[in-house]
């Protein structure tokens, strides 16, 4: 089962791409609560060089506060991570979390229901940028 929602973008630059996805986002009632630039820690911790990497941990609000209803300890997995990374000469490709395949682990049918309709959501912003 494949755990993400992909879509490569070409003709844009990794910030315009950055920048969709975060309107993508917003525009279908995301907000994005956390901001990881892989990129700079690497270099920062590690020293290494690697291409353009950010995730952002992005939340829907309403539909977290029924999955910790259902499930408390489901915070564990939140916030649905979308990354977006550069291919290179090949594009950005922007990945989500695919909260169905992350939440096989919980025997939980009603949490699973609410995941589907969380991918369904993810599914749209991909789809948009």
């Amino acid at each position: 089962m494949a755990y993400t929602l992909d879509k490569t973008i070409d003709g844009s630059t990794f910030n315009e791409v950055v920048e969709r996805t975060k309107a993508a986002l917003s525009n279908n009632g995301f907000g994005v609560l956390t901001e990881i630039d892989v990129k700079a820690t690497m270099k920062k911790k590690l020293n290494t060089d690697l291409d353009d990497y950010l995730i952002l941990g992005a939340c829907n609000p309403g539909m977290a506060f029924e999955a910790i209803k259902m499930e408390p300890k489901v915070g564990a997995m939140l916030p649905c991570n979308v990354i977006i990374r550069s291919l290179g000469d090949e594009g950005v490709m922007v990945s989500a979390i695919d909260p169905v395949a992350s939440m096989q682990a919980i025997d939980n049918d009603a949490l699973k229901e609410t995941a589907g309709k969380v991918r369904g959501m993810l599914a749209v912003v991909v789809q948009a940028i």
